[in-house]
């Protein structure tokens, strides 16, 4: 399955070219809970959107891609949600190990929710204290831009926050439509596969083991018979 549609220049590789000296793009994504991270990695690597996820535990999902005719070993980092206190944001450390890992980060919020929004600065934040000030690539994405009659974050303020944090702006739906997800995914990991020699395996950063594409695929299968038996029973 091709994860990029029409001129594509990011393509799955067979299994069989698979070579651990392949270079590796890591991407974390990061937010607060509900603003459809999970959506956007989901959209991204299989092209589909479901409404309903159960809650998030951090899954990394991985495969083999070509990015401008170059064969890397992309692996997107999927978080559970921020928690937001009265003090501020509530960062697990598995996930503040995650920041470390990563060689880009993708920071979401929801228009729809002014908080999510606001957790921005505080998130980019402790990215620049676990990096120690010299942080890998950021990009801001502004999600669920279809619920026009639910949204509070006005769309200018995403590029000025953007700007003064100084990393890309998207706005984009998970649920509309596949070509802005794709477009800001795509970009960053062109970025990267330019910016980042290739490095031998031993001097990679390790990471757990964690649920690959088939294990993705599964959770869409079980989501989607669930909302068949809703239907049904009703």
């Amino acid at each position: 399955m091709r994860l990029i549609h029409n001129m594509t220049t990011i393509a799955e590789c067979p299994a069989a070219d698979y070579s651990p000296a392949n270079r590796a793009i890591k991407i974390v994504v990061i937010g607060a809970g509900g603003v459809g991270k999970t959506a956007l990695v989901v959209r991204f690597l299989t092209r589909r959107f479901i409404g309903d996820y159960e809650r998030n535990a951090g899954n990394l999902y991985s495969r083999e891609v070509q990015v401008d005719g170059e064969q890397v070993s992309l692996q997107v980092q999927d978080t559970p949600g921020v928690e937001i206190s009265d003090n501020g944001a509530v960062l697990p450390d598995h996930v503040s190990c995650f920041l470390q890992w990563a060689d880009a980060v993708v920071l979401v919020y929801s228009v729809t929710d002014r908080r999510s929004f606001d957790l921005v600065p505080q998130l980019h934040q402790r990215l620049a204290q676990c990096s120690n000030g010299g942080g890998p690539p950021v990009v801001l994405l502004a999600n669920k831009t279809d619920l026009l009659h639910m949204r509070c974050v006005d769309p200018q303020q995403g590029p000025l926050l953007a700007g003064t944090l100084g990393c890309a702006f998207y706005e984009v739906s998970a649920s509309e439509g596949y070509s802005q997800v794709h477009g800001a995914f795509h970009r960053l990991c062109c970025q990267l596969a330019k910016q980042r020699p290739a490095t031998p395996p031993a001097a990679e950063k390790r990471r757990p083991r964690s649920p690959n594409m088939q294990d993705l695929k599964r959770r869409f299968k079980q989501a989607l018979s669930a909302k068949v038996r809703i239907v049904t029973s009703v």
